[in-house]
């Protein structure tokens, strides 16, 4: 009765554990590449910074307030004798000053740079988060892989155990031999608790970059393959792709644009002023006073400012300019080595795949086979086994540090 309750209760939890399992959503990279993008706080907040510089840009062109004043003109102070023509007046003023237009229309387009510099830093955060999360991922997958290779190890070593365990009793098995398979049992156990642990981790990590609670669970494609060799790209094509060189590219184009606003300094500036004035007397007329002024620029003692800043503009852009060059050109040579290693680690990878673990698998079928036969000692099949286990968890490592050569690879290349 108790052995059919258990039995009951067994196919109970599987079917449950097999039930949450398929209830779980199965997340491509793409998909989780797309969320980040859509959803990641860092992005939004240097989107709203690129909306703030466009917002501003519309209101480069406004000019200043005018200003209005109202008082008296010719008025004699309180006790002073008055004279039989009082001149004293009542007086209302306007006074609008009037920047040039050419350096309103060059204050918006460099405003509108400002932008594109943010807009440029938001594909080169994004490509680092990126780069975050295809590391998350694929080390995840590969955590899935040694979780099976993990499994697999405990159901073969405790079916090795209960081999000795029936053994012991005729003499065909040692106890020593059963204690190292116990040994063996126990510490798988431990590694299958550190991997789903780890697993865990990967799930919050990438929850976090996809702006999701930590509790939210998925899976991972677990057929999802490294990143392949892309043809190197010549100099055009790097610049093009890599978003740190756009960003100096619009940096370079701001800093021009604010250098023309710079040197459109030494034009004139303009001011109107109208004064009307009321005199105290009704018999005589009122009268006003119109003005037109212009700002003279060029005199000596206000042009070495512009000049001065003019200069230092055209030294900084120079400067942006050899740090776009130098850039470029450690781009260039990090791509052409993070080829080399990848086509390494590729070729490393399918010798494990192809000659190692077959070869070690047959050894180990072999030895399994004689023990069954009462022609082995278990101490051999473990140890068999043990070699195999240990070649895939190390041709896991080797995946692993394939991903991750191919995202850095990419993240270069901004794939």
């Amino acid at each position: 009765m108790m052995s059919n309750i258990r039995i009951y209760l067994g196919a109970l939890l599987l079917l449950l554990a097999t039930s949450a399992k398929a209830q779980t959503p199965v997340l491509p990279l793409d998909t989780v590449l797309n969320r980040i993008s859509q959803n990641n706080g860092m992005l939004q907040e240097i989107e709203f910074r690129a909306k703030a510089q466009n917002a501003m840009a519309k209101g480069a062109r406004s000019q200043m307030a005018p200003m209005v004043g109202a008082g008296v003109f010719m008025y004699p102070y309180p006790g002073q004798m008055k004279m039989e023509e009082d001149d004293a007046m009542y007086m209302t003023a306007v006074e609008q000053d009037i920047t040039n237009p050419a350096k309103l229309k060059a204050r918006e387009k460099y405003q509108l740079s400002r932008a594109a510099i943010e807009e440029a830093g938001r594909d080169m955060t994004f490509n680092q988060l990126r780069a975050q999360a295809k590391t998350a991922y694929y080390q995840w997958v590969v955590l899935e892989k040694k979780k099976a290779v993990l499994a697999e190890s405990q159901r073969i070593m405790q079916f090795m155990l209960k081999l000795g365990k029936v053994r012991y009793p005729y003499n065909q098995s040692s106890l020593g031999s059963i204690y190292k398979a116990e040994g063996r049992v126990g510490e798988v156990e431990n590694m299958l608790t550190m991997t789903n642990s780890e697993i865990e981790m990967k799930n919050i990590q990438l929850n976090m970059l996809m702006n999701l609670p930590p509790e939210n669970r998925f899976r991972v494609d677990t057929t999802i393959k490294a990143p392949e060799l892309i043809v190197l790209p010549d100099t055009a094509s790097l610049s093009a792709a890599r978003s740190d060189v756009r960003q100096i590219d619009r940096t370079i184009e701001s800093m021009q644009l604010n250098l023309r606003l710079e040197n459109i300094q030494r034009k004139p500036d303009f001011g109107i002023r109208f004064e009307n004035m009321m005199p105290r007397d009704r018999m005589m007329p009122q009268s006003f006073t119109l003005m037109g002024m212009v700002s003279i620029p060029i005199a000596p003692w206000s042009s070495k400012m512009y000049k001065a800043n003019a200069t230092a503009m055209n030294l900084e852009i120079q400067g942006m300019q050899k740090g776009r060059e130098a850039l470029l050109n450690e781009a260039r040579n990090m791509v052409a080595s993070m080829a080399l290693e990848l086509q390494a680690k590729r070729t490393q990878v399918q010798n494990y795949e192809k000659k190692i673990i077959p070869a070690l698998r047959r050894n180990y079928e072999t030895t399994l086979l004689s023990y069954e036969q009462n022609t082995g000692q278990l101490p051999l099949v473990i140890d068999a086994w043990e070699a195999l286990n240990m070649a895939q968890m190390e041709y896991l490592n080797n995946l692993e540090q394939l991903y991750l050569i191919g995202v850095n690879y990419e993240k270069e290349l901004e794939k």
